[in-house]
């Protein structure tokens, strides 16, 4: 049986709740899913400040959770970094001896296969963040753009019945004003409400969550790039876990 290690890099243990079950139900029995909340940061990453917190917590959760496999929780086959915005993705897979992905990048491979698209989430400052993400990791080809709405994702996810009225017509806007052939409904908090509205937009809408939990399900394509999980770096001030996968003081 396969186990996939999904990472909360934010504080909500709501968002956590969100992604176990949409996480789940997408990779099916065959698969068991286990979910990590971020220890310290922001109950929801909405800025560049807590994006940059939730970097350093993705990768204290992950350095936890290898220091508690045991037998009864063995290593994943995969990670899932569970935030549209990927935060500690290359530390991440630089350190991992397992594939690595985030809700952001298999979304962006999911939405190419259909050929332009465009990107629908919650929050303004997540604009120019996911440019710049989808050009790093040379996705931006094919992005079309991004269209925020004004509430975060978290705001969204506390009042679903408003989120997918307009969730729903940000999506046709994006259909009409760009001419895609896919939109992204990116975010954590967004999960299952792409399948929410669906049948009114006219182009098929990804959920950033599904997206992910499918890419890992193809993760065993992806040649591990380290043998055993370790920082290439000695750490001061960090978690015990973390300095434990770290380099000796000195070296």
């Amino acid at each position: 049986m396969r186990h996939l290690l999904v990472i909360n890099p934010n504080t909500s243990p709501k968002v956590s709740a969100l992604l176990q079950q949409h996480v789940q139900a997408a990779a099916g029995l065959h698969v068991v899913v286990r979910t990590a909340t971020a220890r310290f940061g922001a109950p929801y990453i909405a800025c560049e400040a807590s994006y940059a917190v939730a970097a350093h917590a993705a990768l204290d959760a992950w350095a936890l959770d290898v220091s508690t496999q045991s037998e009864a929780t063995p290593a994943p086959s995969a990670v899932l970094i569970g935030c549209f915005g990927d935060p500690g993705l290359m530390a991440l897979r630089e350190s991992s001896p397992v594939p690595v992905t985030g809700l952001a990048e298999a979304s962006f491979i999911e939405a190419a296969r259909h050929g332009r698209y465009a990107i629908v989430t919650g929050g303004e400052r997540w604009g120019p963040m996911l440019q710049r993400l989808a050009q790093a990791l040379g996705h931006a080809h094919a992005l079309a753009g991004i269209h925020t709405v004004a509430p975060t994702g978290a705001q969204l996810a506390a009042d679903p019945v408003a989120a997918r009225a307009l969730l729903a017509q940000a999506c046709r806007d994006v259909v009409r004003q760009m001419g895609v052939q896919s939109v992204i409904l990116g975010g954590a908090g967004l999960a299952g409400m792409a399948a929410a509205v669906q049948s009114q937009v006219g182009v098929p809408v990804i959920d950033s969550v599904v997206a992910g939990a499918h890419w890992a399900l193809r993760a065993n394509a992806v040649p591990p790039e380290r043998s055993v999980p370790a920082f290439d770096v000695a750490w001061e001030g960090v978690s015990q876990e973390m300095a434990g996968l770290g380099l000796p003081r000195g070296g």
